[in-house]
């Protein structure tokens, strides 16, 4: 942000008077030095894509994005914190609702995605509008249909509180709150949560077991379904057209609103599948409610499009035991842990 939020003559006077009593300055006590943080990286995981390099993980850092996390007075009407959208219960998303929920009743245009490994995405929102996650936690502080607040406002907030005055100050060595502390915190937090512990993940590591009919469903998708939803992160991060009609009420076209350009029309990012069976509801804008509402489509309702994927042409065919199979599989996807890690919950 450009804005500044003291004068520069303001300024100069705070220089000038820090010049003027260096005794005082002695008597201060140092900040200490903050607890260094590391990503978690699952033994099956890749390397991660998105680098930290610039905001260096720490566990203050993480604690002080945790808090704004869950804070509605970030919001405009004071009811609406990042953590309404993007709910532990529903794997951080946006759970059971089709769109997301914004200030003074409004809603959003998309199903806020789920916000876990995110350290390994090379662009963030359904149409890959930002490049880093320090920038995406920028778009819904201001948006008139999600938080709808303004930085002023934001910042005159946090300032008249100690605790978060201190909190900044420990963690970016820098005595005023700026808008770009603000993100790098919540990218600290929301780049941290970290989901490995499904069922599946059991299973690859040979703790555990699935049924005949789990195996059956992994042997599913990976012929049906693999291709774009790849391990271990099931998805490969791609935008792609799946085939879904326009809806007239919202015509969006996807990530061709980034490009400008008629290929990307009906373009969206392919989510993981990762707690997709409680992640509900789907696709970009939250319209189907259940899981098989979703293979109903990819096996009947595919529309034909310019730019659908090649490899939707023909839908994708399943038999009903196939179909239930998969849906087995897709639950054992699920990691219940992160549902109750205290780690990620409301701060007390």
């Amino acid at each position: 942000m450009s804005r500044k939020f003291i004068t520069i003559s303001t300024l100069v006077l705070f220089i000038a008077g820090l010049s003027a009593i260096p005794t005082a300055c002695k008597k201060e006590q140092p900040i200490r030095g903050l607890e260094k943080r590391e990503l978690e990286i699952p033994d099956s995981f890749p390397a991660p894509a998105y680098s930290f390099s610039d905001n260096p993980l720490s566990q203050e850092g993480f604690e002080l994005g945790r808090r704004l996390f869950y804070d509605p007075q970030l919001s405009a009407d004071g009811l609406v914190p990042c953590s309404s959208c993007h709910q532990q219960i529903g794997g951080f998303g946006t759970f059971e609702h089709d769109r997301s929920h914004g200030v003074f009743n409004s809603h959003t245009l998309r199903n806020a995605p789920v916000l876990f490994n995110l350290a390994w995405n090379t662009s963030f929102h359904w149409d890959g509008e930002f490049s880093s996650l320090a920038d995406e936690a920028a778009h819904p502080l201001t948006g008139s249909n999600e938080m709808g607040q303004t930085y002023k406002r934001i910042i005159d907030y946090l300032e008249a509180d100690r605790t978060y005055r201190d909190a900044f100050k420990e963690v970016f060595r820098y005595p005023f709150i700026r808008p770009e502390f603000i993100h790098k915190a919540l990218a600290q937090f929301t780049g941290s949560i970290v989901s490995a512990n499904s069922k599946y993940d059991q299973y690859k590591k040979g703790t555990r077991s699935f049924t005949p009919q789990e195996e059956n469903g992994y042997q599913v998708y990976k012929v049906s379904c693999a291709s774009c939803h790849p391990e271990p992160l099931f998805t490969d991060y791609s935008y792609r057209n799946i085939g879904l009609p326009v809806d007239p009420l919202l015509n969006d076209f996807g990530r061709m609103r980034i490009t400008g350009k008629a290929e990307d029309s009906l373009k969206f990012k392919v989510p993981t599948l990762r707690n997709t069976y409680i992640s509900s509801n789907y696709m970009h804008d939250g319209r189907f409610n259940t899981l098989q509402q979703c293979l109903n489509h990819y096996r009947n309702n595919v529309q034909p499009a310019a730019t659908l994927d090649p490899l939707l042409t023909n839908g994708i065919t399943l038999t009903t035991t196939q179909n239930d199979n998969l849906l087995l599989f897709l639950r054992a996807l699920t990691d219940s842990s992160l549902l109750r890690d205290p780690r990620y919950k409301r701060p007390d």
